[in-house]
């Protein structure tokens, strides 16, 4: 159920010591100025504490005091969020070359076995994807903040004579749909992947397919094989996993979920709930509520019950 994972977890990537070799050193080189910053992004993530008081003072009491004290609040705040978008924007920009490298060959497998540095990369995408939706998801702040930026804009356009507003309405517009979704990075890559598929003939969708379930399942045989001793590179394996699947199953027309699947899904989804010094909650609810397909009929009901449970 969820397809043998014996076809493409006889390798193992090592995501501690991956070097470049000779043909990956160009794209690995412009990729690492890309995935150096997630760090950065993440840290400012984690540290946006938002606006509520002043934005509860200008609603509750209004008057140019209150409002003008909120404003100047929520500038900084949304020029954050703009840095933010920003760099989805960057990975949207960078993730279809990735894919092409690890993909273009009919020997995908190959691809991650044989370019293992990028095939970090790729891993390093899904680690702060997820990392950075889990952090969105439980920070109300974010959408609370920018949605009062943008109700308060066309207002003081006018009073401010636009001085030191950068954010204007069609990148505001912009904005206010990417953060509107409740994982905003994974949407992005989603969104990325459909549509390089549907325009670069040069590599197959089954090529990507076959990259995705096969980063899965090396991902799931290493963990629960215990090739890592750091419990920061177990859970760095456990995204790129997690991030693997919620990819296949919105590119796969069967979905990750299917009894057919050549994703060890049983085996995932049993190794994120039994993993034993972090918790994995959070990616368990990726899988329940970012794929497209777990509820399809074709979907076993072991696997929606072991999931669901």
């Amino acid at each position: 159920m969820g397809g043998p994972s014996s076809n493409y977890a006889d390798f193992v990537v090592d995501f501690e010591n991956a070097q470049p070799s000779e043909e990956e050193s160009d794209l690995h080189s412009k990729m690492s100025t890309v995935l150096d910053k997630c760090n950065v992004i993440l840290d400012r993530l984690f540290h946006y504490s938002g606006c509520e008081e002043y934005i509860r003072k200008a609603i509750t009491t209004p008057g140019p005091e209150t409002e003008e004290a909120a404003w100047n609040a929520v500038l900084p705040a949304v020029d954050q969020l703009q840095e933010f978008f920003d760099y989805a924007m960057e990975l949207e920009t960078w993730f279809p070359r990735l894919l092409v490298a690890l993909c273009k060959d009919s020997s995908t497998k190959h691809g991650l076995q044989n370019q293992q540095a990028l095939a970090k990369q790729l891993a390093s995408v899904f680690d702060f994807v997820l990392r950075f939706d889990d952090a969105k998801m439980t920070n109300p702040a974010i959408q609370n903040d920018f949605s009062y930026y943008r109700r308060t804009l066309n207002r003081m356009k006018i009073s401010k004579k636009e001085m030191n507003i950068k954010i204007r309405d069609e990148l505001a517009n912009r904005m206010s749909l990417f953060f509107a979704y409740p994982t905003p990075m994974m949407k992005v890559i989603g969104d990325t992947t459909t549509k390089f598929l549907s325009s670069d003939s040069t590599v197959p969708r089954e090529n990507v397919t076959f990259s995705l379930a096969t980063m899965a399942n090396v991902c799931q045989h290493m963990v629960a094989n215990h090739k890592f001793q750091s419990d920061n590179t177990n859970m760095f394996c456990l995204r790129a996993m997690t991030g693997s699947i919620i990819l296949f199953d919105h590119v796969d027309v069967q979905g990750a979920f299917a009894k057919k699947s050549p994703i060890n899904i049983k085996g995932a989804i049993t190794t994120l709930k039994t993993y034993p010094t972090s918790p994995t909650d959070g990616l368990l609810n990726a899988l329940r509520f970012t794929t497209v397909h777990l509820n399809d009929p074709q979907t076993p009901n072991a696997i929606k019950q072991l999931l669901t449970s």
